[in-house]
């Protein structure tokens, strides 16, 4: 690209470019072409219309106008319009000098000057381009030697284009938004560049637009050359020593022309003037601190450049200085500047930053007789919230008490406190976030009276859950979340919508993300919102329409997404069988299927031993006593069409033969008999019980031969796996559990199996003399078992009972 105004320079002139960029009376004179003069007057003759059309439009149209041109700058920009793209950069930045709309200004200045930022970095990345090539790249921190002369004399070139800008603001703004591209011309640009930068700004009359040009100057030195603090000091001090004219003639009369009052008005400069002081305060040291308390009190303790002051620099540093800010506040003129403005700054230091302990008492108490002088509602909050923090921090339950009784009695008064919700609530959070001990806190008088000023029902929800949440943190001890819980649980339980469901489940899902890390509280929704699908059956009178099936789908759906964060594998095991059971009665069949897959796939996760109470104990009892459950539900599920017959009887067994049992356990014995019976109902032609609207295996099948065949095979293998374990029972040592597993296993077959099969028949007087075979058996036991088949031997078609009773002998111990 050639370069901006096509400006012709020697050689030997690149050695002194700063001499013209500086100011300095050079001593080559150029001899500027007519093509050159043409395009400098160009900048001049710029585009009048378009600055006068912003004038008229709305605050929004305005945003959208300048964001259209920094779009414009950027297609300028990219299709190698540079003059066009230099010309809105000055458009743009004329606008800067425009305060007939004061107030705006701010706004307006933060929208111009993100156009500078990104003209400056396509100027900079532009010329840099031109340093590398194929064979070398700039390094990160390179110097001008490293700059080529074609990237110098386009940088020269922008310079010279820039300084013939004849407007001041403008010309001041755009050579501030490229003065990074110092870096190509000389080691010393910048920071030669930076003190004639800040005395243009002496030129600028207005002291609102000439505080923010100074910021604008502080936030890009402080970018491009942070070290050179010096320079920046510099333009605060000139800063420093313009002040004054803020309360002029000038400046009050452009006040009057605008209608706008000096409360009003003073409020425009605080972000530019903390930009500047943060800048100076950056990494400054404490005597700095010294120096500008100083300077300020030289001015009359002006209430603006106080509170810049105390928001510029370190927390640490204001503390320690409370009780000299608090004096600098009393006397300081307040005209269109509040003190409770300074107080509320100070608050703000003294909520990161601890003061003297000697001087917290008299510091609170000094803020407060400001504070609660105030009439203004929306004032005194402001600047409460922020005191409130500090007196938590480090007073007592009894000035808290104090500090929320002031601010109850300053906000009730026409229920102002309605306005100033967010307010109230961080004063909540900051209270709760002080008394750890929930007990110190409820103690407090007014803090029940303060929550009842939370009246607009969504904020007086979220306050609730914000003490909850606290309290919930704060907890350690079981025995303190186990009484929580219970309370918890007390008031879920009371909670009710009436008919509306569906609101009924959301205050479910809002509780369940609240109470997380509270497992019997979530036990304690899963069973509610199971409840609230089987009322929603019942009120449907298990009939459900579209809308109330998938209003049970999404509760069963609830449910199945809760009980994997459960810790107790127990209480999940249970609960995907009560869950199991409620998708069933609502004719939720592959979601009920799926809890009871999720059951049988825990199984093999159950340890050996279990906390109970606090005490470990064998956990083959409780897995018994599930399973014993499980096998009554089983009964009356369905088969699934493409999974086979009894497929979750199946997956069921396996998982019990492959579990790891006890050495010396016969509880996999007792669930295998256990599964006898299961099996014996299912091969009945009408099953036990059903649940309404469910049909299960006795209707799908129908008594099909091929169904009970498949009954019987697993029957089979059950029993020879009883067996096979009566057999390995054949020791001295476990004689007795032999003769008590061998009578358990004769009294199921008695219950359950058909004794006229010739084969079972065997089996069971088998049986019954194994029980009686080493002397170990109960004799009671066995002689009231022989009365009862004799008893039932005389019931129709039980005559085969007779037979098998005479083949039964009783055998005395000795």
């Amino acid at each position: 690209m050639p370069p901006l105004g096509v400006l012709v320079l020697e050689k030997s002139h690149l050695c002194d470019v700063n001499s013209f960029c500086l100011g300095r009376a050079g001593t080559a004179a150029f001899a500027m072409s007519e093509k050159v003069r043409t395009r400098l007057e160009e900048l001049d003759d710029f585009e009048e219309g378009s600055q006068k059309e912003l004038l008229n439009l709305t605050q929004q149209d305005y945003v959208n106008r300048i964001e259209e041109l920094n779009q414009s700058l950027k297609d300028a920009w990219a299709s190698d319009q540079k003059v066009k793209a230099l010309k809105i950069v000055i458009q743009c930045s004329k606008l800067l000098s425009d305060t007939s709309v004061i107030q705006f200004y701010p706004s307006k200045f933060v929208l111009i000057t993100d156009i500078l930022d990104t003209f400056g970095k396509l100027v900079y990345e532009r010329i840099f381009s031109m340093c590398v090539d194929n064979r070398s790249v700039l390094p990160d921190h390179f110097s001008p030697e490293n700059a080529n002369d074609t990237a110098k004399e386009t940088c020269l070139n922008w310079f010279f284009k820039i300084a013939s800008i004849r407007e001041l603001i403008p010309r001041f703004y755009v050579e501030a938004s490229i003065l990074k591209c110092n870096k190509f011309l000389s080691k010393t640009g910048i920071s030669e560049c930076l003190p004639r930068l800040t005395c243009m700004i002496r030129g600028i009359g207005d002291p609102l637009v000439s505080v923010y040009a100074r910021a604008y100057l502080c936030r890009v030195g402080m970018e491009v050359a942070p070290h050179l603090k010096e320079s920046l000091n510099k333009n605060f001090f000139d800063f420093l020593l313009t002040f004054k004219q803020i309360h002029g003639d000038t400046v009050q009369n452009q006040l009057v022309v605008q209608g706008v009052e000096l409360p009003s008005y003073l409020p425009l400069y605080p972000p530019a003037m903390d930009w500047i002081f943060q800048c100076i305060s950056y990494h400054a040291p404490e005597t700095l601190l010294t120096e500008m308390m100083e300077r300020c009190k030289k001015l009359g303790n002006n209430a603006l450049l106080l509170n810049s002051v105390m928001s510029a620099f370190r927390a640490e540093f204001i503390a320690t200085r409370s009780m000299d800010f608090i004096g600098m506040i009393k006397e300081c003129d307040e005209s269109g500047f509040p003190k409770h403005l300074l107080f509320r700054s100070l608050g703000l230091n003294l909520a990161l930053a601890d003061p003297p302990e000697s001087d917290r008492l008299q510091i609170l108490n000094e803020a407060w007789k400001v504070i609660t002088k105030l009439k203004n509602p929306q004032d005194y909050i402001n600047c409460a919230e922020v005191w409130v923090e500090y007196t938590c921090k480090h007073f007592t339950k009894r000035e808290v008490n104090t500090v929320l009784a002031d601010v109850i009695k300053h906000m009730t008064p026409d229920r102002a406190f309605e306005d100033s919700y967010p307010q109230l609530q961080l004063i909540i959070k900051k209270v709760i976030a002080y008394f750890h001990d929930f007990s110190v806190l409820f103690s407090v008088e007014k803090f029940l009276p303060f929550l009842d000023m939370f009246q607009k029902e969504s904020v007086r929800v979220e306050v609730c859950k914000c003490i909850m949440e606290a309290f919930i943190n704060a907890l350690t001890l079981e025995d303190e979340k186990r009484m929580l819980s219970y309370l918890i649980n007390g008031f879920i339980k009371m909670v009710s919508f009436g008919r509306d469901f569906e609101q009924q489940l959301s205050f479910y899902v809002e509780s369940r993300s609240m109470f997380c890390n509270l497992e019997p509280v979530l036990v304690q929704l899963i069973h509610s919102v199971n409840r609230l699908a089987m009322e929603t059956r019942k009120v449907m009178k298990g009939n459900h329409s579209r809308k109330t099936a998938a209003f049970v789908r999404a509760c069963v759906a609830y449910c199945f997404i809760t009980i994997p964060s459960l810790t107790g594998i127990f209480t999940r095991l249970n609960l995907y069988l009560h869950s199991g059971q409620v998708a069933l009665a609502n004719q939720c069949l592959s979601q009920a299927d799926a809890f009871f897959k999720a059951a049988i796939s825990l199984i093999p996760e159950v340890p050996k031993m279990i906390n109970i109470e606090g005490k470990m104990r064998p956990s083959e009892s409780f897995l018994l006593e599930f399973l014993c459950n499980f096998f009554s539900t089983l009964l009356i599920v369905p088969d699934h069409p493409e999974r086979g017959v009894l497929f979750l009887v199946r997956e069921l067994l396996n998982v019990i033969q492959d579990y790891t049992w006890e050495d010396n356990s016969d509880e996999k014995i007792r669930i295998y008999t256990c599964v006898l019976h299961l099996l014996s109902a299912m091969s009945q032609e009408t099953y036990l019980y059903h649940i309404d609207k469910v049909d299960s295996n006795d209707s799908l099948y129908g008594g099909d031969s091929k169904f009970l065949a498949e009954n019987n095979k697993l029957c089979e293998t059950v029993m020879a796996q009883i067996l096979e374990h009566l057999k390995t029972l054949a020791k001295d040592e476990a004689l007795k559990r032999q003769s008590s597993l061998g009578l358990s296993f004769f009294n199921s077959i008695l219950a359950h199996g058909d004794l006229r099969n010739n084969k079972l028949n065997q089996l069971s007087v088998n049986l019954w003399h194994l029980a009686q075979r080493h002397g170990c058996a109960d004799t009671r036991t066995m002689v009231k078992t022989l009365e009862y088949i004799k008893k039932r031997s005389k019931q129709p078609d039980m005559t085969h009972l007779t037979e098998l009773a005479l083949r039964l002998p009783l055998q005395t111990r000795t």
